[in-house]
């Protein structure tokens, strides 16, 4: 009797076969260039911080490129900010005035980059931050509870328009459901009663009922569909959806960040996406493009890599399974069905070794070249792959 596929199972469809996606920070932020938190680091005034949306012009934005730089990229849906923690909105919102589309720029980027993903064929992704920097009552609840309950009305209102105003969206990834102090305190472990001041059990079921078959991750106090690791790989509990999102250069930085030295070279951000994948996990990996609209060279050089690479090595990542086999000590395994496949990070020469292998492998072929490999079922469960090229392919 075949298994019974749970709602659960049936909207996570889609995401476990994807694998790759690409995350995209961008607003005011921008402009100074020095990461989104610019406006909270520096205890930059509201007053000040919002002459930014006199500014923000981005005449070279160009949603079409953005979204076929990722498919180019090989990745299989996209996630940019709709609002980020200093309450700039870069959707037409009736519930604020700190909107591109009331501002300077009187565009409104959600509507074309929604719009560049479908055409592209790449699925929707929305990032919503519920706080907002510029409400005193996020940093002192007690003092000032008409503020506080007011930034929480407006992340309410806000994502009913995001779920009604822009056709179908596939993933809302929430951000900034943690509660702040006047030296912005917060622990991300400790979100059981958060949900409760946002009331975000009520706000998702409205959005799914809006957007049937979203995908909502964990970041509004609720547990929902995916877990977000930052940083850093961990895969969650057998079963449970999950994605770890990163940054090509600084950590520091998801935004523009003008002068930044430190760019992951493309075989690291390779092992990120295989170390997600051998967990059943997705990588969500960040670009911040310039005030004007515009991707850096940077990441646009390192992007194209890793789809020339998924080009040739994709079938051991879209669709992926969770895999237990051990890599020893050179690699990692993905899965698809009866098929292992074995990504080796240092490559050992014309032999390789993998301990314990229990089951006996039929044939074995380098994906790189098409060839086959000879093999070995040797002493201690260990497979032995023979005849490889003396430097990786």
């Amino acid at each position: 009797m075949a298994k019974r596929v749970t709602q659960y199972q049936e909207r996570m469809r889609w995401f476990h076969k994807a694998r790759f996606g690409m995350f995209i920070h961008w607003g005011l932020y921008s402009i100074p260039g020095n990461g989104e938190w610019w406006m909270f680091s520096n205890r930059i005034p509201r007053s000040d911080y919002e002459k930014l949306a006199d500014r923000f012009n981005p005449t070279k934005f160009d949603a079409d490129a953005w979204a076929g730089l990722a498919a180019e990229a090989g990745m299989k849906y996209m996630v940019l900010t709709s609002r980020h923690h200093d309450g700039f909105c870069l959707f037409d919102s009736q519930v604020s005035d700190f909107t591109s589309v009331k501002r300077r720029a009187r565009r409104d980027f959600v509507a074309e980059y929604t719009t560049a993903c479908r055409k592209a064929g790449l699925k929707v992704g929305l990032y919503y931050s519920l706080l907002d920097w510029r409400f005193p009552g996020y940093f002192q609840r007690d003092k000032y509870l008409d503020s506080s309950e007011a930034m929480a009305q407006q992340f309410r209102d806000q994502v009913r328009e995001l779920m009604t105003q822009y056709g179908k969206i596939d993933l809302l990834w929430y951000d900034g459901g943690w509660i702040g102090t006047e030296v912005e305190h917060f622990d991300f472990d400790d979100m059981s009663e958060l949900h409760k001041f946002w009331r975000s059990k009520k706000v998702n079921a409205m959005a799914r009922k809006l957007q049937p078959g979203i995908i909502i991750n964990n970041r509004s106090g609720v547990d929902e569909d995916i877990d977000t690791p930052e940083h850093h790989i961990t895969a969650s509990a057998k079963g449970r959806g999950w994605e770890s999102c990163g940054t090509i250069g600084d950590t520091c930085g998801w935004g523009y960040v003008r002068h930044n030295p430190n760019w992951s070279t493309v075989p690291t951000l390779l092992q990120n996406l295989v170390t997600c994948t051998a967990g059943q996990g997705n990588y969500l990996l960040n670009v911040g493009p310039s005030p004007l609209g515009v991707i850096r060279r940077e990441e646009v050089v390192r992007l194209r890599a890793m789809g020339d690479w998924l080009r040739v090595h994709g079938e051991a990542i879209y669709d992926s399974e969770r895999c237990e086999l051990s890599g020893g000590m050179i690699g990692l395994w993905s899965r698809r069905g009866t098929t292992g496949y074995f990504h080796i990070f240092r490559w050992p020469g014309e032999e390789a070794q993998v301990p314990l292998v229990a089951t006996r492998a039929k044939s074995a072929t380098l994906l790189a070249t098409g060839k086959r490999v000879k093999l070995e079922q040797a002493s201690n469960g260990r497979l032995v792959f023979k005849g490889l090229p003396e430097k990786p392919p």
